[in-house]
C-alpha cells in the first residue's frame, strides 16, 4: 500500500509533516490551497479514516499510526480555537 507524508502550515506559521498509509489524502487536499481549521479538521479526518480502513481491509487491522496523526491533529489544533479564522495550509505532497 503506497504511503505519503503531507506537509502542512498551521495558523500560527510552524509547520508538520503528516502521515497517511493511503494516497486517499490526495482526494481531500490540494497543494497551495489553504483551508479553515473546521473544514481542515473534516478532511483530515475523513481521509485519515479511510486511509486506516484500507490497511484494515488489506492487512486485518486499522493503521495505528494514520489514527495517532489523526489525534496529533486533532489536538494541535486544539490550541487555534480561540484564533478568528485560523487557516491551514497544504504546502506538498511528500511521496
Amino acid at each position: 500500500m503506497p504511503e505519503i507524508r503531507f506537509h502542512i502550515r498551521w495558523p500560527d506559521g510552524e509547520e508538520d509533516i503528516c502521515y497517511s498509509p493511503s494516497l486517499v489524502v490526495q482526494d481531500y487536499f490540494e497543494v497551495g490551497e489553504s483551508y479553515t481549521l473546521e473544514e481542515f479538521l473534516d478532511r483530515a479526518r475523513t481521509a485519515l479514516s479511510i486511509a486506516s480502513d484500507r490497511v484494515q481491509a488489506k492487512y486485518g487491522f486499522p493503521c495505528s499510526r494514520a489514527l495517532g496523526q489523526l489525534q496529533h491533529i486533532e489536538q494541535r489544533s486544539a490550541q487555534y480555537g480561540t484564533l478568528e479564522a485560523p487557516q491551514v495550509s497544504l504546502l506538498r505532497f511528500i511521496p
